[in-house]
């Protein structure tokens, strides 16, 4: 899950790392009674999960309360990158001596963690690293050891900062690092890291992603759902205990296993090509089908609106096919009217011709059982085209 900049500068004041007053406001009066409190210039900036969003107008400077106003009216509502400004973040402006970067995520290609620093910030980090890559300091950080002080100062001394302020970089990494293990995130990222005219560091801007997986840790973090943009299938799957991302595509698809559903969604994205679909969903039920979690699978899909057909792959393992097959039947007798789209359904493992047995026997008008994947595929593709 990312999260909007004011909810991480609010972790990263809960652990300790420097960052400026600032209050969110989802209206333009309630921005100037934000800016009339602080008395002092102040930056007004769009709350939306994207960057850019200075290039697109949605980071002002406003002198005065009145002018708070008009900025936060301007901002409201404006489409950064297809996402639509619902809240801004008024802070008191802050003087620059200098920008820094700095970086904790997840390096999951060498399957570990990677702090990355430069103290060229505030500008894409991307481009820093395709024309500067000198500048871009990375460091490995072992998992077990983590980072401390003696750590912390190797990164800084990697990334050059200024030996007039490494001693608060480093408690900064530190302190970032602790935000980056006790939230369980798997991105802690500040650009730009400041330096004020006073010479003191604090974190001005703030990106985090937290852990989806690490939820039942975190039960404080159900309240950082920003509701308003949450996809209302994904929340209700989610609610299920479904592992579910909605995709732009006509055919539905539900696996068991992450890998099958992975392998499902490129076989049915080849054999779209053909008939101009694709892939409406990742949806994995995991290694239970009961009849209660195909039903839950299943109502998830088929109230998607752009869903045309249902691709059903499963591959029998831990659960056999037959209980598969009798999920299915039991999944559509419960959803009775409301299933009214095609299913194709491919099954194959543990107790195949049981499972296949069992649905030819159903004999159900939504279900067409094909026997591999890319035949399945190509069937699901096809209904999907012709229930335009």
């Amino acid at each position: 899950m990312d999260l909007y900049e004011y909810q991480a500068k609010d972790l990263f004041a809960a652990h300790g790392v420097p960052v400026l007053p600032g209050e969110v406001a989802d209206n333009p009066a309630d921005a100037k009674a934000i800016a009339a409190k602080y008395g002092q210039p102040v930056v007004v900036k769009a709350q939306v999960k994207t960057g850019g969003r200075g290039k697109a107008g949605g980071v002002k400077l406003a002198s005065t309360a009145d002018e708070t106003e008009e900025k936060a009216s301007a901002i409201l509502g404006l489409d950064i990158k297809g996402h639509i400004v619902h809240r801004v973040l008024v802070t008191p402006a802050s003087d620059i001596a200098e920008e820094y970067y700095f970086s904790f995520l997840l390096d999951r290609a060498n399957r570990t963690f990677l702090a990355m620093a430069s103290v060229e910030g505030g500008m894409d980090i991307e481009e820093v690293a395709a024309t500067k890559p000198e500048a871009l300091a990375k460091i490995h950080i072992d998992a077990i050891k983590g980072v401390d002080a003696a750590k912390a100062t190797e990164i800084a001394d990697a990334a050059n900062f200024p030996a007039e302020v490494k001693d608060q970089v480093v408690d900064v990494i530190v302190k970032l690092w602790e935000t980056f293990v006790a939230e369980d995130a798997t991105l802690v990222e500040v650009n730009p890291l400041v330096r004020d005219p006073q010479g003191k560091i604090v974190a001005l801007d703030g990106k985090v992603t937290l852990d989806e997986n690490a939820d039942f840790r975190h039960p404080a973090h159900a309240e950082l759902v920003d509701k308003q943009a949450e996809d209302p299938l994904e929340a209700k799957a989610k609610e299920k205990g479904l592992n579910y991302v909605k995709l732009d595509g006509q055919v539905g698809i539900i696996g068991n296993g992450a890998g099958l559903v992975m392998s499902t969604l490129d076989v049915v994205a080849y054999a779209g090509e053909k008939h101009g679909v694709k892939p409406a969903n990742f949806l994995d039920i995991g290694g239970g089908a009961s009849a209660e979690v195909m039903a839950n699978g299943l109502d998830v899909i088929l109230h998607d609106a752009d869903v045309r057909s249902v691709f059903v792959n499963v591959f029998g393992g831990i659960t056999a096919c037959d209980a598969v097959a009798n999920g299915i039947v039991a999944a559509l007798e419960i959803l009775g009217d409301e299933a009214t789209k095609p299913l194709v359904v491919r099954l194959d493992g543990n107790n195949v011709e049981e499972g296949r047995r069992i649905l030819a026997e159903a004999n159900h008008p939504l279900v067409t059982v094909v026997d591999t994947m890319d035949n399945a595929a190509a069937k699901a593709a096809e209904l999907a085209a012709a229930g335009v």
